[in-house]
């Protein structure tokens, strides 16, 4: 059985910090075994092909080993294979058609997360700006983009998160893994 996945890397490249050079990544990757390797941006996107039958959690358990032993540094990561992908692009409660990239964000979540997490957010205090939850996903609308965005800012402190992987990308970058992938 042949799966293709995107690997999303948390937290690398920024600020010149937690380096991890995009070639090195893809040889990485492919020293695992894994073929058909390509990256996208230098903010930690890769897409590949596995014949390996191992749950993505498996795949990803690997892969942070593997960067850890290379880089030596730990790099939370998370997995997903196609269909994930395109199932949140598609069960975006969003206008996602209308609005610009930079306007929507996805933040990837290694567990579901409950509307009791955020049961403290005011969250009326932050409009126009607004998020949803979906499987393993929430979805940051921000008007002015996440630079600005003080739901953004709220919604990136770790308390919030408490024992989840949370990483984000744009919308453009969303809709880019998912063609990948595909």
């Amino acid at each position: 059985m042949t799966t293709t996945y995107a690997l999303l890397l948390r937290g690398i490249n920024v600020g010149g910090h937690r380096k991890v050079p995009m070639a090195e990544l893809r040889s990485l990757l492919e020293g695992l075994g894994h073929r058909d390797v390509k990256t996208y941006l230098q903010s930690g996107n890769a897409v590949f092909t596995t014949d390996a039958d191992q749950p993505d959690e498996s795949v990803r358990e690997a892969v942070e080993a593997a960067i850890e032993r290379h880089f030596g540094f730990r790099v939370d990561c998370l997995v997903r294979d196609h269909a994930y992908l395109a199932a949140v692009a598609s069960n975006c409660p969003y206008p996602a058609a209308e609005l610009e990239g930079k306007q929507l964000h996805v933040f990837y979540l290694s567990a579901p997360v409950d509307e009791e997490r955020f049961a403290d957010l005011d969250r009326e205090s932050f409009a126009p700006e607004s998020f949803a939850l979906g499987d393993r996903v929430l979805y940051l609308y921000a008007p002015d983009g996440l630079g600005r965005s003080k739901l953004g800012e709220v919604l990136s402190r770790p308390a919030l998160f408490k024992g989840v992987t949370v990483t984000a990308r744009n919308w453009n970058t969303v809709r880019k893994l998912v063609e990948m992938t595909g």
